[in-house]
């Protein structure tokens, strides 16, 4: 008897094993894949971290090195304050030199207008003469605040030597505002009356307007009732 059971297609059969390899290989491709892409990423970050800790160290280090930049910074600072100082010190010294100096110049001038005072003082005669000192009277002067002892002379119209012939135990340089107390030959008090000018007692006791008012420091041609005038000797 034939066997009419029908035969299997061959071609069918043999399809399937080829389809299911090609989807395996392309499963393991696409495994493959993702896992390259996997270690790919992994070495990225690797290497990020790595340059991550080179920075940080890098900084570290910076800032290790930050404070002897800071030290010498200091330093310097130091430095140039200290020359400021020093600077300012020099000019504050070289300004109390020069007021030394000026205080110098100013005594040494000081010194020399009283030289020439007191020489112009003693060249300046009065026209008393020493025959003179026996008339009038004596008063007192006390030495006043400026005053020397040539120009008080000169003030009553007496020579220097005759008034210190009148004071012979005073040094004329050792006056004391007052204390000295120096004797002065004039030829009179006169006590103002009604009346009375400057001009009239001039011509009243012979002596010129000029020296009244000289003697009694009088800068205005005034006088006052009651008013003492000294009147000096000519």
């Amino acid at each position: 008897m034939e066997d009419k059971r029908n035969p299997r297609p061959v071609e069918e059969s043999s399809q399937v094993p080829n389809i299911t390899l090609l989807v395996l290989l392309g499963l393991i491709a696409a495994l493959l894949y993702v896992g390259w892409q996997y270690l790919k990423e992994d070495s990225i970050s690797d290497n990020e971290l790595t340059n991550a800790g080179t920075d940080s160290i890098a900084v570290i280090d910076n800032n290790r090195e930050s404070p002897v930049v800071a030290e010498a910074a200091s330093d310097e600072e130091s430095e140039d304050q200290e020359k400021v100082k020093e600077s300012e010190e020099k000019k504050s010294d070289s300004k109390e030199e020069h007021k030394k100096e000026e205080k110098k110049e100013k005594k040494s001038e000081s010194k020399e207008k009283a030289t020439t005072k007191t020489k112009v003082e003693k060249s300046t005669y009065s026209k008393a003469s020493d025959a003179s000192l026996g008339k009038g009277e004596t008063i007192t002067h006390v030495v006043q605040a400026g005053e020397t002892f040539f120009g008080i002379a000169n003030r009553y119209n007496l020579k220097w030597q005759s008034l210190q012939k009148l004071n012979p135990s005073v040094n004329p340089e050792g006056i004391k505002v007052g204390v000295t107390k120096l004797k002065v030959r004039v030829l009179k008090v006169h006590t103002v009356g009604s009346g009375d000018v400057l001009r009239v007692i001039a011509q009243k006791y012979g002596v010129s307007k000029a020296l009244i008012m000289q003697a009694n420091k009088k800068t205005r041609d005034i006088t006052e009732k009651g008013e003492k005038l000294i009147i000096p000797l000519k």
